[in-house]
């Protein structure tokens, strides 16, 4: 009987649209839009009479270290910044550690490569290695010639190595290449930080023009005063 009931064809109840007269209030508030402004105004006065009672409560020889670690900016709370500084010889440290710990990351990254590359050295190449044959004369010289080229043409040679294999190799040579870019990379990021740190540090010191410059470069050069040592 339900499926029947809901076979029948119902009547469609519309809404009731804003009558002609009242058209400059815009659409026509339903019950349920209602509900939802009724309750986010009621939520707001709620909030509101939550802090009056704060206020009107509230101790007036409180104190919180807030009221003097911010400040107001606009009517909006506007904190200190909380990051810490640093002397110049804690920063100094902090740089000798960064210096000294991508070095470590580049020389590391230059073994792998060495490793890798002595072994893919000569891979699918025949043997550089030569052996010396003597003969008393000529005679016995072309016969252990002969014999030398049948040895060398039953010796085996991967003339054409598998494709899994040449896949591999690739992939290696590739890994190769990358490892030997980025420790030439870090290598320079340590030599830019060394000057950094050099930067920081005491004495007086200039950046070159390029006219003064003996041996051009890429990067600046600095020249430091010279300083009598005690």
């Amino acid at each position: 009987m339900s499926s029947l009931r809901n076979a029948v064809k119902r009547r469609t109840h519309k809404e009731r649209a804003q009558p002609a007269a009242r058209s400059k209030f815009g659409l026509l508030e339903k019950h349920k839009d209602y509900v939802l402004r009724a309750r986010d105004y009621h939520k707001k006065q709620e909030n509101i009479q939550r802090l009056r009672e704060k206020a009107a409560s509230r101790n007036p020889d409180e104190f919180y270290f807030k009221m003097i670690n911010t400040r107001t900016v606009d009517g909006v709370h506007r904190p200190q910044s909380g990051a810490k500084q640093y002397s110049s010889e804690e920063l100094l440290l902090m740089k000798t550690q960064d210096i000294q710990y991508v070095l470590q990351k580049a020389q590391s990254e230059k073994k792998k490569a060495e490793r890798l590359q002595s072994a893919l050295h000569c891979i699918g190449c025949r043997p550089s290695n030569r052996h010396t044959y003597f003969a008393e004369d000529r005679e016995e010289a072309k016969e252990l010639e002969q014999v030398i080229l049948s040895s060398e043409k039953k010796a085996i040679f991967p003339a054409k190595l598998p494709k899994r294999i040449k896949r591999k190799m690739a992939g290696a040579y590739k890994e190769l290449e990358e490892r030997k870019k980025r420790a030439d990379e870090m290598q320079n990021i340590v030599t830019e930080m060394s000057l950094r740190k050099e930067l920081m540090g005491k004495g007086r010191k200039r950046k070159l023009r390029d006219d003064e410059i003996v041996h051009p470069t890429s990067g600046p050069v600095y020249k430091w005063r010279k300083e009598r040592k005690r």
